[in-house]
């Protein structure tokens, strides 16, 4: 009985996603919106079907900057949480700095980063960097600092250094945050690769996404979108993977 009722909550997201097409291609076939407005979902799959090959090979490159990209984020937010635990008066500098790099659109820093680093995969990279470590540092951060005050004071009271407490206090603690904050920053990476490729760039997403608009293609630019719809979604997939094998103890909640 149990599994059956979580078979049925399973089936909701997909038939809500099933009426929304539904209604979609009613509106299409009815010509309610032109067609060179709004394609139907049918011609989108068609267009997604017709030009899979193409877009595959875009794919592989916007892949690539995004994953990179999000490793070094999550490599830069981790150092940054660690330094601002650490050190009160680094938190203090560092936070409002970090602050301000998310104020600034990212479409403002994809030019200034081509003008930079050039057409080539680099400046991708480096705002799929910006867009991404922001959500790890904080999430990391009130992760630290949410270890219970009492168990702190135990560790330390039985001679647990700094390293000790980090290890098997702090980062238990912090690790469902974490993964919180890296889901957001995995759906970050793939938006900021696709920007930065639309400003300038010789493959990726967002090059082909920028083509297809000048044809008025819009049939293959919404293919373009399903695509980086699955994508984003292929990779929160992998990530609660991850979390379920990092985090056994909430294998029921996740």
């Amino acid at each position: 009985m149990k599994s059956a009722k979580t078979k049925a909550k399973n089936l909701i997201p997909l038939i809500t996603i099933i009426i929304v097409l539904a209604i979609w291609q009613a509106v299409s076939m009815a010509e309610i919106i032109p067609n060179y407005m709004l394609p139907s979902p049918v011609q989108m799959i068609q267009a997604f079907i017709l030009d899979f090959p193409l877009l595959m090979y875009h794919l592989k490159v916007t892949i690539v900057e995004a994953v990179i990209g999000l490793a070094i984020g999550c490599g830069l937010g981790f150092a940054v949480a660690v330094l601002m635990d650490s050190f009160d008066g680094a938190r203090r500098a560092v936070y409002p700095l970090l602050v301000i790099t998310q104020t600034i659109p990212t479409v403002a820093i994809a030019p200034l980063l081509i003008l930079w680093l050039g057409y080539a995969e680099a400046p991708k990279i480096v705002l799929v960097v910006i867009t991404s470590f922001f959500p790890l540092a904080v999430a990391l951060l009130d992760g630290f600092t949410s270890v219970d005050v009492d168990t702190l004071n135990l560790m330390k009271s039985m001679g647990a250094g700094r390293a000790q407490l980090f290890y098997h206090l702090k980062i238990p603690a912090s690790l469902g945050r974490f993964f919180s904050g890296l889901r957001i920053s995995a759906t970050y990476s793939i938006v900021s690769a696709v920007i930065a490729e639309w400003i300038g760039g010789y493959a990726g997403l967002g090059v082909y996404m920028m083509r297809v608009k000048k044809s008025y293609s819009y049939d293959k630019m919404f293919a373009v979108i399903l695509l980086i719809v699955l994508l984003s979604l292929g990779l929160i997939w992998v990530i609660k993977k991850v979390e379920k094998k990092a985090m056994p103890w909430r294998k029921e909640k996740i």
